[in-house]
């Protein structure tokens, strides 16, 4: 078995002390270029491998930032599987991360107990809460005083931190008002929770403001509520459409996700989009390009969004900027194949 090379021997290979290797490795100016030059060839010579969990408790920085997302199972997999919106709202935090000299830990977190403790024992510089979690989870890691930032956060402690979101509100209005502009009068909403999802609560204040200025009634059984963010959430509440038969000319899906598993439930069944239904999502995923038919859409550049979460937790932490204010993201309605005139 090979030996693991120490810290000790780069010093003895550089021929000076392990606190001069130290200073080096940490970053600290106590030596001459020539000898900072000498302890580096050394280590690339040897091929050592600094320990970076010592360094980092020694520094009290890790260079982690820690995102955790909701999860109602032992695993975040079904989620990634999925739900694209968090593959992408992700890829845009680890670009900048990654080009910021940061890393990037994820986890489902249910019990406030494990997210302060998770906090600890990986000594993270700061946390972006994806999603909804109640009170509790934040009253503990307020504890650990570690840099906060949310996204898609609609509750009442989410103004004690910066938080990054769209107007789900106007989302919905937007969407709802092209399906009227189309002519289409007998509109279905599907959401994916409206009991414990508060952009989608938002999402359908704007569908029924949009209805209300087209003196459109709203029709509570044209409202669905799916219960979940999955293709197959979205293709369940597509076979419950079916059963209404022709109460209903469009849909408007809170999410691309829902509305593409809505797309392929109505297809199984011999109905075509735009022909018999048309349909609008949220979000602009880029798997909404490629569906059949192309998705139209109310577009929020989720990779954006995890980049300008990831800048804020990173300005945050080393400018030691605490600003709670909101920011506020643009959206916009991409017009493709899925919705018609009639």
């Amino acid at each position: 078995m090979k030996k693991k090379i120490t810290i000790r021997d780069v010093a003895i290979y550089a021929g000076v002390s392990r606190a001069t290797v130290s200073y080096v490795i940490n970053g600290i100016n106590k030596t001459s270029e020539e000898t900072k030059e000498r302890v580096l060839e050394a280590i690339k010579e040897l091929n050592y491998q600094p320990d970076f969990t010592a360094i980092s408790l020694s520094k009290k920085k890790s260079n982690i930032i820690g995102v955790v997302i909701p999860s109602f199972d032992d695993s975040l997999a079904p989620i990634f599987k999925e739900n694209h919106y968090y593959t992408e709202i992700l890829g845009g935090m680890e670009y900048v991360f990654r080009n910021q000299n940061y890393d990037l830990l994820i986890s489902g977190v249910r019990e406030p107990n494990d997210c302060k403790n998770w906090i600890q024992k990986r000594n993270l510089d700061g946390i972006i809460f994806l999603g909804l979690f109640p009170e509790c989870i934040y009253e503990e890691v307020k504890i650990l005083d570690v840099p906060i930032v949310l996204i898609d956060n609609y509750e009442k402690h989410g103004d004690l931190y910066p938080n990054i979101r769209i107007d789900d509100e106007l989302a919905g209005y937007l969407a709802t008002k092209h399906l009227i502009d189309r002519g289409h009068t007998r509109i279905s909403f599907v959401g994916h929770d409206l009991t414990n999802i508060s952009v989608d609560v938002n999402r359908l204040r704007g569908f029924k403001k949009a209805l209300q200025e087209a003196n459109l009634s709203v029709d509570e059984g044209l409202l669905f509520d799916g219960r979940g963010s999955s293709f197959e959430v979205g293709y369940q509440m597509g076979e419950k459409l079916l059963e209404f038969g022709d109460k209903t000319t469009a849909i408007f899906a809170s999410s691309d996700i829902l509305a593409i598993g809505i797309i392929k439930a109505l297809h199984k069944h011999g109905k075509e989009v735009p022909k018999d239904y048309s349909i609008v999502g949220v979000d602009d995923l880029v798997i909404s390009r490629y569906s059949l038919p192309s998705l139209t859409t109310i577009r929020q550049d989720v990779f954006n969004k995890g980049s300008i979460s990831a800048q804020k937790i990173i300005d945050m932490i080393e400018l030691e900027i605490s600003d709670p204010a909101n920011i506020t993201l643009p959206i916009e309605l991409v017009v493709r194949e899925s919705s018609k005139f009639i």
